[in-house]
């Protein structure tokens, strides 16, 4: 796999550093360290953990579940923090060319999720026309209790004010709240495979490892299923 995403994030950050202001790009910077210095992986969900159940807002309409998500194996969930999220919006087709394609010929779901509100978040699918599924979690419940929520800190919050709107109006939910992005692999035991949480969110998960952690549960799903007919 040649195509890599923290090779094209690396690239949005070179562009920034030619194009933007020196003071709202310290600001950025500053505040994707503090989120790596103040990063408590003990938080963050991890393998081995068990998923409780938990519903998800479709943008086109209607629910999606956990047991809907795991009725025929392993599911994957990618989170990310809103529809017009310039490093969001080369990830998820990223993940659409490099990950999609590989999950579907397994018949494992991939679901992208982000806090913004279905009518707003669905700016993302419909401008990429992304094929994988994409999701919003109400007031954050579900970053929330996988650990892997953020706030953003004053000079961020100043500068998003300066522009005109807070990130509570962009996304809906009134609050400053975002997820981090993070990659969590379910089993249909709802065991936790794989988790990988990246408090910079211009360094974020390649494809490849989401795979291996997929063929992964599959195996472990086959072997439930061979001991339970022995």
């Amino acid at each position: 796999m040649s195509e890599s995403l923290n090779y094209l994030l690396a690239e949005l950050h070179a562009e920034r550093q030619r194009t933007w202001a020196p003071q709202a790009l310290q600001v950025n910077i500053e505040q994707r360290q503090r989120l790596v210095a103040e990063a408590d992986p003990q938080r963050f969900i991890k393998a081995g953990d068990i998923v409780e159940p938990f519903a998800l807002l479709k943008v086109e309409g209607g629910s999606l579940d956990l047991d809907q998500l795991l009725s025929k194996g392993p599911a994957v969930l990618v989170f990310f923090r809103f529809a017009g999220c310039p490093a969001c919006n080369i990830a998820l087709p990223y993940y659409e060319r490099n990950l999609q394609p590989a999950l579907r010929r397994r018949g494992v779901p991939l679901v992208a999720i982000s806090p913004q509100v279905p009518e707003r978040l669905v700016e993302i699918k419909d401008k990429h026309q992304l094929t994988l599924q994409v999701a919003s979690d109400k007031d954050n419940a579900l970053g929330r209790r996988f650990g892997v929520l953020y706030s953003f800190d004053e000079a961020s919050r100043q500068a998003a004010l300066a522009k005109g709107s807070s990130i509570g109006e962009i996304t809906g939910t009134g609050t400053w709240e975002l997820p981090q992005p993070t990659v969590v692999v379910i089993g249909r035991d709802r065991r936790v495979h794989f988790a990988e949480v990246s408090p910079d969110w211009l360094v974020r998960s390649e494809a490849q490892p989401i795979i291996d952690a997929v063929d992964s549960a599959l195996d472990a799903d086959s072997l439930l299923v061979r001991h339970a007919w022995a």
